[in-house]
């Protein structure tokens, strides 16, 4: 369930973060809601996939972004090392599981997980690779991936629910048929809230 970092880590990775290899539960989020997250395999339907990957993933890799142009310049983007189909499952976004109780205000990594319950993940200070999946404005037309909830297999005839980044489906034009290209930058969207938190309007 909760997680301690692994000297395993991805090419990239920043030191002062720790990479985790499955959520980390706050202590204070009750027993509860901790039981909401994890089911019984044989409770979910049979047509809802199941999950079951093992980070460093290497069908990603996190690279500097030095193009000044970039929202991003002078930090870091997740790139593809291979191509992604539409709706392909790219990876788990992992980081600290809480409640209202236990937030971090200031956060910019922050994932809604059971919305009912008002439990996040939040991959400010220990997550994986897609901590570093930027947001698309002001670097494409459009996000190329979002964030769908999954079940993610734990053993013992259980599962976890978490947060999946998937390549976006195709679409009814067949606009977004080609998926992600390899070496293509993994892109997001915040939703415009992000942005209007950060850039208050003027008085």
């Amino acid at each position: 369930m909760s997680s301690k970092t692994n000297a395993k880590v991805p090419k990239g990775w920043p030191s002062a973060t720790n990479y985790l290899h499955a959520p980390s539960y706050s202590k204070k989020l009750s027993r509860d809601k901790i039981k909401a997250l994890l089911v019984t395999k044989s409770d979910i339907a049979v047509d809802i996939p199941v999950y079951k990957t093992q980070g460093p993933y290497p069908n990603v890799k996190i690279t500097p972004v030095v193009d000044a142009t970039h929202p991003a310049h002078g930090q870091h983007g997740l790139y593809t090392n291979q191509h992604h189909p539409p709706d392909s499952f790219i990876l788990p976004y992992l980081g600290f599981v809480h409640d209202e109780t236990d937030t971090d205000e200031a956060s910019d990594y922050d994932l809604s997980l059971e919305r009912e319950l008002g439990i996040g993940v939040d991959a400010t200070k220990m997550g994986n690779e897609a901590r570093f999946i930027n947001d698309y404005r002001g670097i494409s037309a459009a996000p190329n991936a979002e964030f769908r909830d999954i079940y993610f297999d734990i053993g013992a005839g259980k599962v976890e629910k978490r947060v999946g980044v998937f390549v976006l489906s195709a679409g009814k034009s067949g606009k977004r048929a080609k998926g992600i290209a390899r070496g293509q930058e993994i892109l997001v969207s915040y939703g415009k809230g992000f942005w209007t938190e950060r850039h208050p309007p003027e008085e």
